[in-house]
């Protein structure tokens, strides 16, 4: 196939060079075929099978059969200019040394042919080896406007223009992009790899309404959490989904590359690097314990569930009021962990004895106290409940754990007992 590529390849350069040459010697008088000295057309012929040769080795000098030509830049195109210049020269190089060698001027063309056909010669051989690659650039550009997302790239610096290169040059993305967004001034309605850049972050939301965009693409890899964060809350107000580009030391470290996006994650946008926590650790002391969790049925409750059976807990009792949520998490837990003793009890850290009949049939040795009327606004409405729940459940269950002699208890609290400014925050102060 290579082989076969190659040879295409050198056909087109020879139907380049014999363009250009035909083409060049009509241009020098005028496109004028009746004025051209009858002379030049013959020694056309005569020195095309040289220029041809010179053309070919020359080209396979500058490995011109060598690049994937879907993926031609700058590099290639320098190489192409100064292979065509350098067959000028030699083409200049051969007639004059024919000329010399021989009694008549058979060889002699016009000075400014070769000007002409160096040129033309140029101009032809980017059109071939450019060619493809134009043609399948609008053949993707006019698919992904049909079948793709339109798409808004927030970033109109060198990520950015990667970014937009990669996508438009892929064929799996599909993904139609449809305006770019930078806070550059200068940049503004200029035009990155075809793609107009239409405003700074303030336009996010119009643009979007304009040009329909379903995705963003946030393409700001040096940006800092805060600069970060303030263009993150602006793209999803707009309800779009949000991609970010990874990390600069994500990229370094090789564990992402420049084209892979993923979801905008809580770590890109905290003002500081994450806490790694060692949940093992952490957890470890539970291992092979009797552990109560009360309101095990709700939010927190569940998830702290979750954890301890998932950290081989010898035996896991749930105390929750609400029927519905215990039976949810006792099914997930009979599931997922079938070698789990789990124990599921409807009661009310408001009972008393109901408590002390449970801390002296299970005898528990760590208690999660995590039952508790939560809902900020239904308790502002019903603060005679939240106090009963919140503040006299909590007291009867630490009571109870200590007649139990129960080794740890753990209140789950909540950052609205900081400094409270309503109910719920008050009664778990």
């Amino acid at each position: 196939m290579k082989t076969l590529r190659r040879i295409f390849l050198v056909l087109l350069d020879i139907c380049s060079v014999v363009a250009a040459a035909v083409l060049g010697l009509l241009l020098r008088f005028d496109l004028n075929i009746d004025s051209i000295q009858k002379p030049y057309d013959e020694h056309l012929w005569k020195m095309l099978p040289f220029v041809v040769v010179v053309t070919v080795v020359i080209y396979w000098l500058f490995k011109l059969y060598d690049s994937i030509w879907n993926y031609v830049s700058v590099s290639e195109l320098e190489r192409i200019v100064i292979a065509g210049f350098i067959v000028s020269l030699l083409n200049v190089g051969i007639s004059y040394a024919m000329n010399m060698t021989e009694s008549t001027s058979s060889w002699y063309m016009p000075r400014s042919f070769y000007f002409i056909f160096s040129f033309l010669l140029i101009i032809f051989t980017c059109i071939t080896r450019f060619g493809y690659r134009a043609i399948r650039m609008v053949a993707r550009r006019r698919r992904d406007k049909k079948i793709g997302a339109n798409v808004m790239v927030v970033g109109a610096g060198e990520a950015g223009n990667m970014l937009i290169k990669e996508i438009m040059a892929s064929d799996y993305l599909h993904k139609n992009i449809c305006c770019v967004i930078d806070d550059s001034n200068q940049k503004v309605g200029s035009l990155l790899q075809g793609v107009k850049i239409v405003g700074n972050r303030d336009a996010i939301p119009a643009m979007v309404e304009k040009y329909e965009i379903k995705e963003i693409i946030v393409a700001i890899p040096s940006a800092d959490k805060k600069e970060l964060s303030a263009i993150v809350n602006i793209c999803q107000k707009t309800g779009c989904s949000v991609k970010i580009l990874p990390g600069i030391y994500e990229i370094v470290n090789e564990e992402a590359k420049l084209g892979q996006l993923r979801d905008v994650q809580v770590e890109d946008l905290l003002g500081r690097d994450p806490i790694v926590v060692d949940l093992d650790s952490i957890m470890g002391y539970v291992t092979g314990r009797v552990v109560m969790v009360t309101g095990g049925g709700g939010s927190i409750g569940s998830e702290l569930c979750r954890q301890l059976a998932d950290h081989g807990v010898k035996q896991l009792i749930i105390v929750d009021i609400y029927e519905n949520n215990a039976y949810a998490i006792q099914q997930e837990l009979v599931m997922k962990h079938p070698e789990l003793d789990l124990v599921v009890l409807i009661a009310s850290v408001r009972n008393t004895n109901r408590l002390k009949s449970i801390f002296e049939a299970y005898k528990p040795e760590i208690v999660y106290h995590a039952a508790a009327h939560k809902h900020v606004p239904l308790m502002e409405v019903s603060p005679n409940e939240a106090v009963k729940n919140n503040v006299f459940g909590t007291l009867k269950t630490v009571k109870a754990a200590d007649a139990a002699g129960v080794e740890k208890f753990v209140l789950i609290s909540t950052d609205k007992a900081v400094n409270p400014t309503n109910i719920m925050g008050a009664t778990k102060r």
